[in-house]
């Protein structure tokens, strides 16, 4: 994905019921000394890998550190080195905030989470009637994306580099057409957020990023945790930074104060914050359990099906190895990060990088095998391909991405958005041309889920292997392509 697009998968490109009940894992044990190293040699190798100048690391039990510890560099410039302190942007991992802060708001009985969000935006577009506030917290909403495509260029609505009024950001994103009914599909949307944001400030009277001081941050004495800032002085600030077309390190790129200030993942924390975040999620410190219990559950879309990112309000739910895990990644302005809360084993893994395109997922899920090995990633072994048809289908588009060629024909609505050959070029290019073309190309999995076929390859060129995921719809168009890590290499 591009440095300026809050995903919560940074790295891969998807378009497309499970009940969290109280918690009472037992304390973690401290990590040995044999573990910690271990984890210091993964971590390294990962970062001399993907050409990563900063990273933090934290692991957790129920609260408490067993690890924080910064690697690397958080200012190229001035030669600072990452530490437990070192503040990195939030990306979407700053949602979770967000959902909590409504979730406070429902318990109070001001916001109900079957309301229509009209009853909040009064002068939205009657087309809004149908969409509730659990829609936006679950991003079954149906509205577009506002940080896509030509929308966040120079000619667009919201140009990055431009400065509008709250009131001006709403009356732009109830300008943004719905494209499915609310509730049919599931499509991750920062426009949801946003929103979300705005219905703080109505409701409370107070800028949300305050409410969440008030709220949560201050409460738990997360007193590093803040919104982005450009104009303030912000001690052990990190910088952020991405790779050019050359694969040479430079600075992030600059977007107006508005879109460092929106709720769809605005805010700077740290190792030892997210430590005591972590804490106070198990326990009813913050929320009453129920609120938590629906925080943590799939949600289901309108045919009873749960939803196809396994998403409830911002927390995606799933397992490894049969083992729960609640987790949720972000990117933004030249940092990316991720949290994994195996909260079967009371185990928390944080990794937190100043590299757009970066990938700590895999360093999170490959750390938290290292802390506990029941929980280390699965192995993805060969299978037989019996389409082989789309394996060819996958090579003809690696090809023509490879080329620099506009396949945005070629690819669903939804991906057609994201896929800009601004991004094909500096993105997605980058990780390509580390394995393609490839040596090898070999089927590890293959699903069908919401009629959408997704195979996963490991690409293998030289010594660097690459998970590929392909994903084709029912009427023929790419509706996934991603790269992520191979999780055998450690």
């Amino acid at each position: 994905m591009t440095s300026i697009v809050r995903r919560y998968l940074p790295v891969i490109l998807f378009v497309s019921a499970i009940s969290c009940s109280r918690i009472w894992a037992a304390p973690a044990p401290d990590l040995t000394a044999g573990q910690i190293a271990s984890i210091d040699r993964f971590v390294q190798a990962e970062m001399a890998r993907e050409q990563i100048p900063g990273v933090a690391v934290g692991v957790y039990s129920r609260g408490q550190i067993l690890l924080a510890k910064g690697y690397g560099l958080a200012d190229v410039e001035l030669d600072v080195p990452v530490k437990p302190e070192t503040l990195f942007q939030s990306g979407s991992v700053g949602k979770q905030f967000v959902s909590a802060a409504i979730m406070m708001l429902v318990e109070e009985g001001k916001i109900g989470l079957d309301d229509s969000i009209v009853k909040y935006f009064p002068n939205a577009p009657a087309s809004w009637q149908a969409i509730k506030v659990t829609n936006l917290l679950s991003h079954t909403s149906g509205l577009s994306e506002y940080e896509s495509g030509d929308r966040i260029g120079p000619k667009g609505p919201f140009y990055l580099r431009l400065d509008f009024t709250e009131d001006e950001l709403l009356q732009k994103v109830e300008a943004l057409p719905i494209e499915f009914k609310p509730g049919d599909k599931w499509d991750y949307r920062n426009t949801n957020y946003l929103l979300l944001g705005i219905m703080i400030h109505k409701v409370t009277g107070k800028f949300y990023a305050d409410y969440l001081q008030e709220r949560i941050f201050k409460p738990l004495g997360m007193n590093s945790t803040r919104l982005i800032s450009d104009a303030d002085i912000i001690p052990n600030r990190a910088s952020g930074y991405e790779l050019n077309d050359e694969d040479k390190l430079q600075n992030q790129s600059w977007v107006s104060p508005t879109f460092n200030s929106t709720a769809d993942g605005a805010l700077y924390f740290n190792l030892l914050d997210l430590a005591k975040w972590d804490g106070a999620l198990y326990g009813t410190k913050l929320l009453k359990q129920s609120s938590l219990d629906r925080i943590w559950t799939v949600f289901r879309l309108n045919d009873g099906n749960p939803n196809p990112g396994d998403y409830g309000f911002a927390w995606i739910i799933s397992t490894i190895n049969g083992h729960k895990v609640i987790e949720h990644g972000g990117a933004w302005q030249g940092f990316t990060c991720h949290i994994s809360r195996y909260v079967d084993d009371g185990i928390t893994v944080v990794a937190l990088t100043n590299l757009s395109g970066a990938d700590p997922t895999h360093i999170v899920h490959v750390v938290a095998g290292l802390a506990n090995s029941a929980l280390v990633p699965p192995k993805l072994a060969a299978i037989e391909d019996k389409q082989p048809e789309l394996g060819r289908r996958l090579a003809s588009l690696l090809d023509r991405m490879a080329a620099g060629k506009d396949v945005r024909g070629e690819v669903s609505p939804e991906l057609a958005e994201l896929l800009t050959p601004e991004v094909v070029a500096k993105y997605v290019g980058r990780k390509l041309k580390l394995v393609w073309p490839a040596d090898s190309q070999t089927l590890v999995s293959r699903t069908v889920k919401d009629g959408v076929t997704v195979s996963e390859y490991r690409l293998v060129k030289k010594n660097e292997s690459r998970i590929v995921s392909f994903g084709l719809g029912a009427d023929g168009k790419v509706a996934v392509i991603g790269f992520e890590a191979d999780p055998d290499v450690q």
